[in-house]
């Protein structure tokens, strides 16, 4: 609300409540949707990581005119396309690495509650039936507009609408609560006769069911700020007479090739899409290199770019598995030692980014300099601790932004057989031999590396 950085304080000490706008299921979820799920996933985990205990709900919109349109076209049932692209959701979002909230509620098991809120709308004077429709009456709450920094007048002279007018309402700023049946769609038995509820109404209900009245965080993309955020509270503190929400986050926009996404452009992506080309983890490193307030671009060639950021993490996870297998209990050398210290100086850098304001840039920045300095450890009987402390950093500040999540030692024996061939190849030095068993390994997907250590094979990023 203060559209500045403000120090965090829970409601309850040690325990954030926090709710994120998810996904309508009518469709695969585009590369737009993939920010919020994934950068609001990250503050989860970094909650978590700093002790809270977390509840985290993301709801599914499973009614709106856009799952009625896609059910009439594929001539189904709203729930069964509901049903279907939740399940799908579920698919992208763990390639995604994106963790199951610990409640996914759905607006049509909501119903009960959605009408009773809208009970003391009406109560209240906040809301009025007319012909089998419930709207909010805009103008009857003071503060609508201070979550986008503007009051009605100023939303009306910069031309910004909330609906187009209907002859049913009083004000055309007034929105549906409740919507009346028409033909061929589905409906939920009411007070004011058969309908469906307002997509607005449902985030209300749902997110005060699971978090309470007043909560701690609102999270959601920019594009959500304006209506339906700004509706959210009015109806929810409308209705309680309490404050709704403590702090609200909003990611930027995400475009495509400097370009905003649109059907129409010929440049819109589902993660679906995406992954045919990449490991969706590349699509996760990619959105944690900006800050999550920022713009972002997508283009293929920063695709490419992420890749490879990911592959230097993924070397340097394995590097460290590599140099640990030969490591000795021993004194630390004064490089070791320095090693350390630089250990502990990433974990402070990493914690001090994501203090302010979740700055997964400079944390991921804090993480590549520990990089750096994993790979100037000498190989060879390096001292045990020094390895793995770094070891352990390493995978402690990585799983904080869900990244690394493969697993090591997933070289299969196909491959692991055909590496000791090439090992056997070089030490007959029969060097013809050893290229094309190289080559062979490396088109079946992994990497091999010739050290002064030996020689090391690993799974390559796609």
């Amino acid at each position: 609300m203060t559209m500045k950085k403000e120090d965090f304080v829970p409601l309850e000490p040690g325990k954030v409540k926090l709710y994120s706008c998810g996904p309508t299921v009518y469709n695969y979820f585009h590369i737009g949707n993939a920010r919020p799920l994934i950068m609001f996933d990250v503050l989860r985990r970094y909650f978590e990581y700093r002790g809270y205990e977390v509840t985290y709900v993301q709801n599914f919109t499973d009614i709106d005119d856009r799952m009625i349109k896609r059910a009439q076209e594929d001539g189904t049932t709203v729930s069964a396309i509901a049903e279907r692209f939740i399940q799908e959701y579920y698919v992208d979002a763990r390639g995604l690495g994106i963790r199951p909230a610990t409640a996914h509620p759905r607006a049509t098991d909501h119903i009960p509650q959605i009408i009773q809120l809208i009970e003391k709308l009406l109560d209240k004077g906040l809301a009025y039936e007319s012909n089998g429709d419930v709207y909010y009456r805009v103008k009857a709450f003071p503060q609508y507009g201070h979550l986008c920094g503007q009051n009605l007048e100023e939303l009306e002279s910069s031309g910004r609408t909330l609906m187009d007018a209907e002859d049913q309402k009083e004000d055309p700023w007034d929105f549906a609560l409740w919507k009346a049946q028409k033909p061929g769609e589905p409906a939920w038995e009411s007070p004011w006769g058969m309908g469906r509820p307002g997509w607005h109404i449902e985030c209300s209900a749902m997110s005060t069911t699971y978090l309470g009245d007043h909560f701690d965080i609102h999270c959601g993309g920019k594009d959500l700020l304006f209506p339906h955020h700004e509706n959210e509270i009015a109806q929810t503190s409308g209705a309680t007479g309490r404050p709704y929400v403590n702090y609200w986050m909003h990611n930027g926009f995400l475009n495509i090739d400097n370009e905003k996404m649109s059907k129409s452009m010929g440049n819109f992506f589902t993660v679906r899409d995406i992954g045919k080309e990449y490991d969706l983890e590349v699509v996760r490193i990619f959105m944690i290199s900006a800050h999550y307030r920022s713009p972002i671009n997508f283009s293929w060639e920063l695709m490419e770019q992420a890749k490879s950021s990911l592959e230097r993490l993924y070397i340097a996870r394995d590097h460290l598995a590599f140099l640990l297998d030969s490591a000795v209990e021993r004194p630390p050398s004064e490089m070791e030692s320095a090693f350390i210290t630089q250990c502990d100086r990433a974990l402070e850098r990493f914690r001090e980014a994501m203090d302010d304001d979740m700055n997964t840039a400079d944390a991921l920045g804090a993480i590549f300099e520990l990089v750096r300095e994993i790979h100037k450890l000498p190989q060879g009987e390096g001292n045990r601790r020094a390895i793995a402390y770094g070891q352990q950093i390493l995978l402690e500040l990585t799983g904080v932004l869900g990244l690394l999540m493969k697993r090591m030692g997933d070289v299969t024996p196909e491959v692991q057989a055909l590496a000791d061939q090439r090992a056997e190849a070089r030490k007959n030095k029969d060097w013809k031999r050893s290229d094309q068993l190289r080559d062979a390994i490396k088109a079946l997907g992994y990497i091999l590396e010739d050290t002064p250590g030996g020689q090391k094979v690993r799974k390559g990023v796609s």
